[in-house]
């Protein structure tokens, strides 16, 4: 069985732009090299918004070197880009935008759920590009909640989404340039499942709700995050309660790390021929 690295949680909220309040769970400034190829997940809500004309969320801004994934859970959010890129995603799709040699892009909330308000509730990942991709075209997948395929765990023990990679011989719709499986899990309480992934690939658990235990040793929480190592196999989870939560595996990227704001590169050269760039207006704007 796998065994825990580390764990950590934060519950200090800040607010991105006006739409989105979230947590920063963990980034490539505390963990970058045990986390790879993911650099980065803030965790939005739960929130409640009331009805508005004003259609909150965050301006345009830039982004180089990697890819972000938004998983909404409840809501809307409408993504724009200056690559052409965008749609409304709402409660069980999912956003994958590579932003790889540079785009400039938008996230609000769906005019309709601004105008009604209600629940809202997201979740976005930044992963890394290896240095060969990372001047790759920019590209937006939209992935419909209908899309997702959706496994049953045996017993009753809940439900798996397959977002990206592999679960069972069901893949996920998401095309990745590294090798990663991301599982929108739920699991019921009082239930034990195991949990099979690629030897070797860094393996994170996110517990967005509930209450899970690891291997019948350590407990994981709302809003907290595990880190295996990468040695094994499996692992368990015992849902002690229901739980929502998000498994992520992905193959390591072996490069160093880089990041300024919005870009993540693997020098500073490359960084400042970023920041360049979209002074310069390289990276384009939104129609």
């Amino acid at each position: 069985m796998k065994k825990l690295l580390l764990k950590q949680r934060n519950d200090t909220p800040h607010w991105v732009g006006d739409g989105f309040p979230v947590r920063s769970i963990f980034s490539y400034h505390d963990i970058a090299n045990d986390i790879s190829p993911f650099l980065l997940m803030d965790y939005a809500g739960p929130a409640e918004f009331s009805p508005s004309k004003h259609i909150r969320g965050v301006g345009e801004h830039p982004h180089r070197g990697f890819e972000t994934v938004t998983i909404v859970y409840s809501g809307e959010v409408e993504h724009r880009d200056s690559s052409g890129g965008g749609g409304l995603i709402k409660a069980g799709d999912v956003q994958w935008m590579t932003a790889a040699s540079g785009l400039v892009h938008q996230e609000k909330h769906g005019k309709d759920f601004a105008d009604k308000g209600g629940a809202f509730e997201m979740l976005q990942l930044w992963v890394n590009l290896p240095k060969k991709d990372k001047m790759s075209k920019p590209g937006y997948q939209g992935i419909k909640n209908e899309d997702i395929p959706v496994v049953e765990i045996s017993n009753n023990a809940g439900m798996v989404r397959v977002i990206a990679g592999e679960y069972q011989d069901h893949k996920g719709p998401a095309s990745t340039f590294t090798p990663i499986n991301l599982w929108d899990v739920r699991l019921n309480a009082g239930h034990i499942t195991e949990f099979k992934v690629p030897q070797g690939q860094t393996t994170a658990v996110f517990v967005l709700d509930g209450q899970v235990t690891l291997n019948d040793g350590e407990v994981i929480g709302d809003a907290e995050i595990a880190l295996l190592e990468r040695s094994g196999e499996s692992f368990t989870l015992n849902a002690t309660k229901n739980a929502k939560v998000l498994i992520l595996t992905g193959e390591p990227i072996n490069e160093p790390v880089v990041g300024y704001g919005p870009f993540v590169m693997n020098t500073t050269a490359e960084i400042g021929q970023a920041l360049k760039d979209f002074e310069e207006g390289k990276m384009g704007r939104i129609s």
